[in-house]
């Protein structure tokens, strides 16, 4: 994710995800609720936040949870217990900037019980935590990244991700990924957490009908390998160098993840619901010319301040970055079906076992 808190970065282009947080609260709450009341209410309770970026999302999360437990604890006259919040992300992860909003998080809690926050590095297909110490994990929009991109994706030139075009052996390679690396990080958690410990997953998913090899226009990575693609063709980048270039991405249904928590074992699955939510690209945006290319930039920002980091990775000086998510814009701002562009994210509630 890009850094900072500029124009360009993650903590100014992450509305998404900030909406995201919000439809899942009542999920959250549920859960922190069984937890506390199962557990009997513990005198110290640690919370982690995997794939916290940067930004005051993870502090949005932390506080709904805090808050929910401070007052659960006023409903059933028990003392308030400790808490201890650990933040997550890679190394790499602009943790500085996160922490620039612990007074933000300090305002949004309803009590002054001690709650302790710190970072932890490290990815989250590895261990993280002592064994049985962890009571409540959240990660949000974090899992459908994989731990690296599947072999054998030769035949699909030009694309960055699945299309209609590619051959079914490659969307079998990503999903064996994600497979290989969801039962890696619910292998990781389950040494990690405490028995009736919970955790609530969001992830970007698809509909569990709709044909695996489809991508609309629209979806975020053909426009992505649209805009790469107009750079080879204007001779500024090489094709070959754009063939190489693959996310480490999948967008699972829920069946898939239903099946890999259930052959791993350890945990058992609370609730899993499947929202469908427009991306907030109104009618009125894709009035004027004038309002369809600033939406089309809204859009390109958001994309670009989670995709910079990896595109900088693999072409180094080789591209100009404002160019391609100029042309980026511009392809949003041309489709009109993009007005009307819902996004399908996974939420999954699981008990640890």
């Amino acid at each position: 994710m890009r850094g900072g808190d500029g124009h360009n970065s993650y903590s100014t282009n992450s509305l998404l995800q900030r909406r995201v947080l919000s439809m899942t609260k009542p999920i959250l709450v549920k859960n922190t609720t069984e937890m506390m009341t199962n557990l009997e209410f513990p005198e110290c309770i640690k919370l982690a936040d995997l794939g916290c970026s940067s930004g005051q999302n993870t502090f949005l999360v932390m506080s709904e949870i805090v808050n929910t437990i401070n007052l659960l604890c006023q409903e059933w006259n028990q003392n308030p217990p400790e808490i201890e919040c650990l933040l997550n992300d890679l190394p790499n992860n602009d943790f500085n900037t996160t922490f620039k909003f612990l007074t933000f998080f300090n305002d949004k809690l309803t009590s002054k019980t001690p709650c302790f926050v710190s970072g932890v590095p490290g990815s989250f297909y590895s261990r993280l935590f002592p064994r049985n110490s962890l009571h409540f994990i959240h990660s949000n929009y974090s899992l459908h990244y994989l731990s690296k991109v599947p072999h054998r994706l030769e035949n699909n030139k030009m694309s960055v991700y699945i299309t209609g075009s590619s051959p079914p052996s490659e969307h079998k390679a990503y999903l064996n990924q994600f497979q290989t690396d969801f039962t890696t990080f619910l292998r990781m958690r389950s040494e990690e957490m405490v028995p009736n410990g919970r955790m609530v997953l969001t992830l970007i998913g698809r509909k569990t009908l709709d044909d695996p090899l489809y991508r609309d226009c629209c979806h975020w990575l053909t426009l992505l390998s649209d805009s790469l693609c107009d750079l080879v063709s204007e001779g500024l980048v090489s094709a070959s160098k754009v063939n190489s270039f693959k996310v480490p991405f999948y967008d699972p249904n829920g069946e898939e993840v239903n099946e890999i928590v259930r052959n791993e074992g350890s945990f058992m699955v609370n609730g899993l619901e499947t929202h469908i939510f427009d991306l907030g690209l109104s009618n009125e945006d894709y009035g004027l010319p004038s309002d369809r290319t600033k939406s089309g930039e809204k859009k390109a920002n958001c994309i670009r301040a989670v995709t910079e980091t990896m595109l900088v990775a693999h072409f180094g000086d080789a591209i100009n970055i404002d160019t391609l998510f100029a042309k980026y814009a511009h392809h949003v701002s041309q489709h009109a079906s993009c007005k009307n562009k819902t996004s399908v994210s996974l939420v999954v509630s699981l008990i640890r076992k």
